[in-house]
């Protein structure tokens, strides 16, 4: 682990929130090396000489729009403003300008000390503008913004760089129609001499973007959305661009990822990454941003901080009293099962039904406890045979259902949230939403489900897995993303909400999948439907299953298993080739912890 600013401002915050004994054992699993050295990694994939060669001579048949990069400065020290503007110059697209609002004060010499690291430079594409005073973050971004001649904007802190190929890449998207084009990121220590903490970032994701302003840098916008929002607003300063953002993606869905990292976002002493509390405001902004997005948006929703500075959490509010159906597949294990049922004892939420779907059991005992269950609860039955089949199992239950929800549960569930199905009610009912996943930790407190990601997992063939899977309860993982509210392609069925008509439209779940991938398949279609998958870490439960399930030791067992993975391979083999687009392909495609990849 790197010894710097923002790693100790970190340590310090995670010992007194934590304690001691925490603390030492997450500065022990900090101190691991990196399977993936980051740095050898960037400049294997950085782009090269040649390559750059190639874009510098190439011609866009589309046209060349020019991109006017907006740069509100402030008392910028002169090195990192003479590497901001040699990391401009240095680009292979040349169709832009770069527009300084300085709003630096006059010094000994009359004039700033930006004006005097400018004026080394004739490029005429570079234009600068004195600002008279310093009219705050928002509005001297707006002075920049005044400036500007460009048919699209792009937003580059004062003390930041760009890599040589941002530009091209990103007017390569907008010939194709995107209206905001967002690229990966890194940090870069103070005197540049190494890079760091990559984000790499998913494909667009609002419920992550109303979680934390995932796209920060590099973005670029059409300056027709520009000009629609107003610019920038200085109610909002310190997550100006996070207000920002969150207009501009009001107004268009032509949004496109870059899962290359474009950005260096420079860590020193005042940087907001880098000590995080020295600029408490821009959290507390960014929490009044994201309350009033969804108040434009006549979403009825309630904001909370989290105990992550820079993370928020969305509360819906349950619109009306809609009935849920709980379906829970069981053979016999009596015990798991009562156990399951316990959440009638804690529920808040009172207007379900729960649908017991009798599968194959013999023992008597679990006859004597249909028979005292009480008439709340209805025991059916699937025929089968002695056959299993779980996506037949929860067909059947769901044709006994009549909720305007369906719950699928599995009979080793312990629920452990109070407020649970309101916290799926609520998400669910939004327009956009199908299906709603929660977060399940193994008895030990360690994380069992937490979204699932296809086409990575080397236990599934590639198939797809589980995230997070043996991460400590009291971890968030990568970029908090196991304690966050954000989209997944899938999530488990082993307690799993979705919308009756989306159900009824894909056909429910898919009998060909017997046993495996069944959930992974239902959620994939629901999203063909155009429906968001959503998890919601706020609904917690512990999950019996044992960590060694799904072993598949017989001969009949490994030929379905094959034939399942056939299944997967032939009906999502676009997702599987090229990747989630809730991921990033720059990831591990066999950890399920957001490991760098090779």
């Amino acid at each position: 682990m790197k010894i710097t600013v923002e790693n100790i401002y970190k340590g310090i915050r995670y010992l007194k929130h934590y304690g001691f004994k925490e603390f030492l054992i997450r500065l022990k699993e900090k101190s691991e090396p990196e399977e993936v050295n980051y740095m050898e990694w960037f400049e294997k994939h950085k782009v090269s000489q040649d390559v750059l060669a190639v874009q510098r001579k190439s011609v866009f048949k589309e046209g060349k729009p020019l991109i006017s990069v907006l740069v509100p400065a402030y008392n910028t020290p002169q090195d990192y403003l003479r590497q901001l503007v040699d990391s401009v110059l240095a680009q292979s697209y040349s169709n832009w300008e770069l527009c300084i609002a300085d709003a630096s004060p006059i010094g000994e010499e009359l004039v700033s000390v930006v004006k005097q690291v400018l004026d080394e430079y004739s490029d005429a594409r570079i234009r600068y503008q004195h600002l008279e005073e310093n009219l705050g973050i928002a509005e001297n971004t707006n002075q920049a913004l005044a400036m500007a001649n460009g048919d699209y904007i792009g937003l580059l802190d004062h003390d930041d760089l760009l890599e040589p190929d941002v530009l091209f890449e990103v007017v390569s998207e907008l010939l194709k129609g995107a209206e905001l084009v967002y690229t990966d990121e890194d940090k870069v220590l103070e005197d540049l001499s190494e890079y760091y903490a990559p984000h790499f970032k998913p494909d667009f994701s609002i419920d992550l973007l109303r979680s934390n302003n995932y796209i920060t840098h590099f973005t670029v916008v059409k300056m027709d959305i520009v000009e629609a929002i107003g610019g920038f607003r200085k109610e909002f300063d310190g997550a100006q661009d996070y207000d920002f953002i969150l207009r501009c993606i009001e107004k268009t869905d032509k949004i496109k990822h870059i899962p290359k990292v474009l950005y260096h976002w420079r860590m020193h002493e005042n940087s907001t990454a880098a000590n995080q509390g020295s600029k408490q405001y821009a959290f507390d902004a960014g929490k009044k941003a994201v309350e009033a997005h969804l108040e434009r948006c006549g979403v009825d929703a309630t904001v909370e901080t989290t105990d992550a500075l820079g993370f928020y959490r969305v509360k819906y509010k349950v619109k009306g009293n809609p009935l849920v159906s709980i379906i829970i597949p069981n053979k016999d294990n009596v015990d798991s099962l009562d156990l399951c049922l316990k959440y009638n004892e804690k529920s808040t939420y009172k207007n379900y039904e729960v649908i017991v779907v009798e599968n194959n059991s013999t023992e008597k005992e679990t006859f004597d406890y249909y028979e005292k269950l009480p008439e709340s609860i209805k025991v059916v039955t699937w025929e089968s045979k002695g056959v299993f089949n779980y996506s037949a199992i929860n067909n059947c239950g769901a044709s006994y259902a009549k909720g305007e929800f369906l719950v699928l549960l599995n009979n080793d569930i312990e629920i452990l949230t109070e407020d649970w199905l309101e916290e799926m009610v609520s998400t669910c009912q939004r327009p956009e939403v199908g299906i709603v996943g929660a977060r399940l930790f193994y008895p030990d407190d360690t994380i069992q489900h937490a979204g699932l990601v296809v086409g990575i997992g080397g236990h599934a063939r590639g198939i797809a897995s589980n995230m997070f899977v043996g991460l400590r309860r009291i971890h968030d993982g990568y970029l908090h993303k196991s304690a966050i509210q954000l989209n997944y392609s899938a999530v488990t069925a082993a307690c799993l909400m979705v919308k009756r008509q989306a159900f009824d439209e894909v056909g429910g779940l898919t009998e060909e999948l017997a046993v495996a991938f069944n959930d992974v398949d239902f959620c994939l279609k629901v999203r063909e439907k155009g429906y968001l998958v959503c998890y919601n870490p706020y609904v917690v439960a512990y999950h019996y299953e044992s960590k060694s399930r799904g072993s598949e030791d017989s001969t009949e067992k490994q030929q379905r298993f094959h034939r399942e993975i056939d299944y997967m391979r032939g009906k999502w083999n676009k997702i599987l080739r090229e990747g989630d687009p809730y991921y990033n392909i720059n990831l591990s495609r066999v950890k399920n912890d957001y490991s760098l990849g090779q």
